[in-house]
């Protein structure tokens, strides 16, 4: 069974995903999710657990959720939910061909 994050932690990242990393959501989703034609137009964070990340996906109208995996597997800790959101962040980049920003 996944390691569940704490209401605080998990409010906290989704307040900052979608306030902060609103284009990163976007890429994410469209490097992800399967290409089934029409344009991506809007993508949230919606959750996470032990296991990965949860988005809602906008295309075409049609809303569905899209999950991602954590690069480096399984988590139980906040500190790793940010390094595994970059590394699915630079993982989007390299499979659309994007050069990742720097990150702090």
């Amino acid at each position: 069974m996944p390691h569940s994050f704490d209401v605080d932690v998990t409010a906290a990242v989704l307040r900052h995903m979608n306030g902060d990393h609103t284009d990163d959501n976007l890429l994410i989703a469209r490097a992800f999710s399967a290409s089934d034609g029409g344009e991506i137009t809007d993508a949230v964070m919606t959750g996470f657990d032990g296991d990965g990340g949860r988005w809602d996906v906008t295309r075409d109208g049609i809303t569905s959720e899209l999950k991602v995996a954590w690069p480096g597997g399984p988590i139980s800790d906040r500190p790793a939910v940010r390094r595994e959101v970059v590394a699915i962040y630079d993982a989007a980049c390299e499979r659309l061909g994007i050069e990742p920003r720097p990150h702090d």
